[in-house]
Parts: C-alpha cells; structure tokens; sequence
C-alpha cells in the first residue's frame, strides 16, 4: 500500500465535504511562522511522519503564537521521530476538544467477506482494537448496492450519539467512505473525528492507504513508489520499483534496508520466497553481516525481471558479497533464475574483481539450472568466488551463511581492509 502524510490526505478529506483544520504544510520554520500567523491563533506543528504515536513520541508540538510556532518547527525540522526524519510539518488551528470520535474503513478480504466494512466509535484517540465492542458500530459493504448517508447515520444511531451532532458525524463518515472509494484506498481513517467546545465537527488526524494496483490512476497524488514504507523512497527504492512496475510477471520486490552504510559486512541480498530468505537473513546476521536491501524474486517471474533484480543488487556500491537466497523448493522453473543471475553477474563482476558470491536455487528445473549457473559462470570464477548449491543445501542456513562469511573474509584479506 502507498501512504498518504495527514497534510495529503486532510486535502482529499476536504474534497469530500468533510471539514479539516485550518492550515498548511511547511518546510521550513519561516513558512511555518507565515502559515500560523495567516491563521491567527493558537496552532498544532505536526510531524509529518509515516508513524502512529507522534504525539506521545514528542512528533507533536502547540504554539500559542507565530513566533512559537517558527521555534516549535525549527525544533522538529530535521529532528526524528521514531527513527524517522522529520521533513515536513502541518501547522494548523489547535483544536479545542469536547470529544473524540473514530471513523474507518478497510477492505475485509477474508473469503467470507471481501468487501469494504465501515466502522465507528464513540471512542476515537486510541487503537480502535481496545475499544470495548459494545462502543463500535461497523457495516459490511455491498458494492454492487453502496453507503449511503442513512447508513452512516444507522451507525450513529446504534452508539447514541446525540441528536444535535448526529447530523454532521453521518457526513463526515459518508465523506470517508466517498474518500475511500473514489481513490481506491486499502485503508481510511479519520482517528480522532473531533467534536469541538463550540459544536464543531473535524478531522483531527488521518490516515489513508492507496492500493498499490491504483496509484496509477491518481498521477496527481505525486506517488514514486507504490508500496507502504516508513520512510521516504530513495533513488535506489524508485529504480527497484520501476522493475515492479514496468513487468507485472511474478514479484521483485526490491527494498533499500540500508541507505547511509557505515562500516564493513554488507551483503546485497537476493531471497526468493518471503518466509525462507527471511532465515536466510538471520542467518547472515549471525555471522555478523548486514543486509544492504532486501529482495523477493518469486511467483515464476521471467528471466529478464530476475536479471533486472540481480544487477540493482549487486551494482549497490560498498557492499562486500551476493547472495542469492533460494531457502525453498520452489515449483517455479528456476532456469529463468539461473538465465537472469547469470546474465547480471556476467555484466556486473568484472567490474568487482574477488567480490564473491554464494548462490541456492532450488526446485523444478534445478538440473537444468544448476547446469546454466556453471556453464555460465565457468570463466567469472578466475577472478571472483562463486560458490553454487542446490535443494542437497536449502535448509542450511547456517553452513551458507558461513560461506558468506568466509568468502568476505577472504576477499578484504586481497583488498587489504582489517574488519
């Protein structure tokens, strides 16, 4: 899923009638001194980070005037919040709070559902899984049949709400859903749906997550990468999915784990199957090594996307080795692995004389591809270490992960480097 900061997502709020703070995004302290002095009263400086809890973490800060506000962003520009870099903020009226309030929708995609469900507390600020039952009204969907507004105030009415805000609550959550639906979201929340002191209804926070299929049809959203990550894409996250994205044939899925390497023991790291190269991966850390990004060839893609993969991953630069972690006997024919890996390493590991490799595939198609991976990588040898296993190897985490290891070891011993 690709997400939405709180500052894009009040915007699509706002389209769908449903009424948002008042205020703007900024990048720098001076706009938001500009920004709070435009409002005129006391505001919220709020990290825009892909976090819950920002404000318990400090990613939260008031200001009772616009020189408050210019001190209180320039302390969370560039500052982190769970880990994550503060680069925008929202600056926005400060709510005066009777209430709170909790809306969401989510796609239900069990087997005995799979529709849109709609749900709604008389509880909001927290997570809505600690919420007692009896406070949480939902309703499965029909899409073919829609929401309509009477169904968003039947929920309003199941929980009590008062008659005199029973009105405006039904259409925030009608505007949710319009939300939802209109640009495909996987998830919608507005968390808390604030009842103000002087009878106002507003969205004090959202949430919203874009299906990944979708992002396509919301150019102007801006979004580079169409998957759910804590952090901002890099350069190197853009080049992985634009692999993804032009060739819909099986998965890569490509993520950059370390952007700023500092020290020795980086392994660019190519799994295929998500549960086995995640052992793959703790076995390699074991050993003291660290994983450069993390990657997932599988679902039978064509040797063309697996070569595409492969020479993302190895060309990363100061990474120390290539391993291909097949941790599974996979029913895919692997021979479009072995054509793809062969096919980078010719290509790349001239370039890195004694940078080693250790390489596990397994599954249908193994002969064949054992074969295509030592032919193929016959003369690569003479310069670099290529150690290549099959399913005789695929629950040895440990004894590869040790190869790895010694393999490094060797090569910073030819390369002078003490680690």
């Amino acid at each position: 899923m690709a997400r939405l900061y709180e500052y894009q997502g009040k915007q699509l709020l706002k389209a769908s009638k449903v009424p948002i703070p008042q205020g703007e995004m900024a990048s720098t302290s001076q706009e938001a001194k500009r920004i709070a002095e435009r409002i005129g009263k006391p505001v919220a400086v709020k990290s825009q980070v892909w976090a819950g809890g920002r404000g318990k973490a400090g990613g939260i800060k008031f200001a009772e005037h616009a020189l408050d506000a210019e001190i209180v962003a320039n302390q969370l520009l560039g500052s982190e919040i769970k880990s994550l870099k503060v680069e925008k903020v929202l600056v926005e009226e400060k709510l005066d709070i009777e209430k709170e309030y909790y809306v969401g929708v989510i796609i239900d995609a069990s087997r005995e559902v799979r529709a849109p469900v709609v749900m709604f507390s008389t509880e909001g600020g927290m997570d809505i899984e600690s919420v007692p039952s009896e406070k949480i009204a939902q309703m499965t969907v029909d899409v073919l049949r829609g929401f309509r507004l009477y169904d968003a105030l039947n929920l309003c009415v199941k929980l009590k709400v008062p008659t005199q805000v029973l009105p405006s609550i039904a259409q925030a959550i009608m505007g949710l859903y319009q939300t939802f639906k209109g640009y495909n979201c996987r998830t919608a929340e507005i968390n808390p749906l604030v009842l103000t002191k002087d009878g106002r209804i507003i969205a004090g926070d959202c949430r919203l997550a874009i299906d990944d299929s979708s992002v396509f049809r919301h150019p102007e959203l801006g979004i580079d990468v169409a998957r759910e990550a804590p952090t901002p894409p890099t350069e190197f996250d853009k080049i992985a999915w634009w692999i993804e994205e032009g060739d819909l044939r099986g998965t890569c899925y490509i993520a950059q784990m370390a952007p700023d390497k500092k020290g020795l023991g980086y392994v660019g790291y190519h799994g295929i199957g998500g549960g086995g190269a995640i052992l793959g991966v703790d076995a390699l850390n074991r050993q003291g090594l660290k994983i450069a990004n993390y990657a997932d060839t599988s679902g039978n893609p064509t040797a063309a996307k697996v070569y595409r993969a492969a020479k993302v991953i190895i060309s990363q630069p100061d990474i120390e080795g290539y391993m291909l972690g097949g941790f599974i006997v996979a029913n895919q024919e692997q021979w479009h692995h072995a054509h793809g890996v062969v096919k980078a390493l010719r290509e790349e590991l001239p370039k890195r004389p004694g940078f080693p490799c250790v390489i596990l595939l397994c599954g249908n198609k193994e002969k064949e591809s054992m074969e295509i991976l030592k032919e193929g990588t016959a003369d690569l040898k003479n310069q670099n270490p290529i150690e290549i296993y099959g399913s005789d190897k695929v629950y040895e985490t440990e004894f590869l992960a040790k190869r790895m290891r010694a393999l490094i070891d060797e090569y910073r011993k030819k390369r002078g480097i003490r680690g």
